[in-house]
C-alpha cells in the first residue's frame, strides 16, 4: 500500500446536524463515548497499512485540527508520508473555498503530484464502520479497473439520501443516480473510490466541482472501467440528525450489530487523560456507554456519556446522548436529547418532554431535542420535543420557563456575554 494516497473529504457544514455542527466539522462529531466520527476512517487506513493520509478541511476545522495533531494515535506521525490537514488557501492566480468534494481535490492536486502515488483512495469523513481497504484494492487490481466503487445494500426507503449504483453480472457500473427519490437500485454508493491516479487527473483539468455528478458520472457515461465492490458489514452516515442517533442506539442494544470493542480491530483516537468513572450507592446504570471521568449518582438507562459528565442525585437520563463535561443536576430529567458538551441543566428540569410530532419543517430533528454547547437549562425549565437550543442557550430563551415543541433557539455568540 505503499503507491497509495487516502484523502478524507472532511469539509462539509453538516447543516442537516443542526447545532451539533455549529462550531465543527461533522467528522469531528464526537461518537460513542470517547471517539469523534473521523476516527473510523483514520483507523480503516492504519489497519490497512496506508501511510499517506491527507484530510480536506474546510468548515470550523479548528477540533479537528486538534484532534487530529501529527497523527501519533493512527501510527501517522511520520517523516515521510503520515497524515496532512488540507485546508483551502490563496495564492496569487487562486482564491477561494472548496466548491465542492471535486473542487477540493483539485486545489490540492500539486500535493497529490509530488508524490505521484499510483492510486488515490477517497473517503467521506462523515461514516462510522469498519472496512479494511485492501480487499477493496485487490478488487480494483484484479478487475483492471480505473476506478472502484465501494457499495453496500440499503433499504428502498433510504434510496433519496445516497447515490444508487446498478450494475452488470460482472460487478461493472451501469448507472449512478445521486439521492433519487426511488430507484430499483438496491445499493448505495458508501463514499469509498478508488482512483487510479491518471484517470482522476485528467478528469480534474476541467476543474469539476462535485465528485459524483461532475466526475463519476461522466466515466460511467463514457464507458470507463468503473466497477463496485459490496461491502456487507455495518456502515453508517451520521450526516443527519436521525442517522447519527440511529448509529449512537444502536451501541446500547443488547446485540449490537457494531460493535467498539472488537480487538481484532481496534477504533483508535486521541485519548484523554481522565481519571476513572465514579457510581455512587444511589446510581443505576443500564445497556448504557460511561466514559471515564463521569460522576454517576442519579439513573442513566440506555444512553451514552461522554467524559466528565456528572449525573446528579434523583436525576434521570433515557435513550440519550450526553457529550463531555456537561452537567445533569439532581432531579432533572432528560429523555431522547442531544446535548453537546458544557451544557448544563438545572435541579429538576426536564429535555425531552411531549410526544407531539411537531411541524413538518422539523422533520429532520427526529422528535427529539438538540441542545448546543455551553447552553444552561435553568432549575426546573422544560424543554419540549422536538426543539432545538443554540449554542450557549440561557434562560432568557425561554418563555414561563419552557421552550415549546418546534422551536429553534439561535446560537448566543461569546461576545454577547460581553456587551
Amino acid at each position: 500500500m505503499r503507491n497509495v494516497m487516502a484523502l478524507i473529504l472532511s469539509g462539509g457544514g453538516g447543516e442537516r446536524l443542526g447545532v451539533l455542527s455549529a462550531e465543527r466539522a461533522v467528522s469531528a462529531l464526537p461518537f460513542g463515548g470517547k471517539y469523534r466520527v473521523i476516527d473510523f476512517s483514520l483507523s480503516n487506513c492504519c489497519h490497512s497499512g496506508l501511510g499517506q493520509v491527507g484530510v480536506l478541511a474546510q468548515h470550523a476545522p479548528a477540533s479537528l485540527n486538534d484532534h487530529i495533531g501529527a497523527g501519533r494515535p493512527w501510527d501517522l506521525d511520520r517523516r515521510q508520508g503520515g497524515v496532512v490537514i488540507l485546508q483551502p488557501y490563496q495564492t496569487r492566480n487562486y482564491a477561494g473555498w472548496y466548491r465542492g468534494t471535486a473542487d477540493a481535490i483539485t486545489q490540492n492536486w500539486d500535493y497529490l503530484e509530488e508524490r505521484r502515488p499510483e492510486r488515490v483512495l477517497v473517503l467521506s469523513g462523515d461514516h462510522v464502520y469498519r472496512m479494511d481497504y485492501r480487499a477493496l484494492f485487490l478488487a480494483h487490481e484484479q478487475r483492471g479497473a480505473s476506478v472502484t466503487i465501494a457499495v453496500t445494500r440499503v433499504p428502498a426507503d433510504q434510496t433519496r439520501r445516497f447515490g444508487m449504483v446498478t450494475t452488470d453480472r460482472g460487478g461493472r457500473v451501469r448507472t449512478l443516480e445521486e439521492k433519487p427519490e426511488r430507484s430499483t437500485a438496491t445499493h448505495a454508493s458508501m463514499g469509498v473510490y478508488v482512483f487510479e491516479f491518471d484517470v482522476l487527473g485528467e478528469m480534474l483539468r476541467s476543474r469539476p466541482v462535485d465528485l459524483v455528478l461532475d466526475v463519476l458520472r461522466p466515466l460511467v457515461d463514457a464507458g470507463e472501467r468503473v466497477y463496485a465492490h459490496e461491502f456487507n458489514g455495518f456502515w453508517e452516515d451520521v450526516g443527519t440528525v436521525a442517522s447519527y442517533y440511529r448509529a449512537s442506539m444502536e451501541l446500547v442494544q443488547p446485540e449490537p450489530r457494531f460493535q467498539l470493542h472488537d480487538a481484532r480491530w481496534p477504533i483508535l483516537t486521541r485519548d484523554e487523560e481522565r481519571p476513572s468513572a465514579i457510581f455512587s450507592g444511589h446510581a443505576q446504570v443500564e445497556d448504557s456507554l460511561v466514559a471515564s471521568g463521569c460522576r454517576i449518582d442519579g439513573t442513566v438507562r440506555r444512553s451514552i456519556l461522554f467524559p466528565g459528565v456528572v449525573v446528579g442525585p434523583g436525576a434521570s437520563i433515557t435513550d440519550s446522548v450526553v457529550m463531555a463535561d456537561t452537567v445533569i443536576e439532581g432531579g432533572a430529567r432528560i429523555d431522547r436529547a442531544l446535548l453537546d458538551k458544557y451544557v448544563r441543566v438545572g435541579e429538576n428540569a426536564v429535555v425531552g418532554d411531549g410526544d407531539e410530532p411537531g411541524p413538518a419543517e422539523l422533520q429532520w430533528l427526529s422528535n427529539l431535542v438538540l441542545v448546543g454547547k455551553d447552553a444552561w437549562i435553568p432549575p426546573a425549565g422544560r424543554v419540549m420535543r422536538p426543539s432545538q437550543i443554540g449554542v450557549g442557550g440561557r434562560y432568557e430563551d425561554f418563555v414561563n420557563g419552557v421552550v415549546p415543541a418546534g422551536t429553534l433557539v439561535g446560537n448566543r455568540r461569546w461576545f454577547e456575554e460581553m456587551r
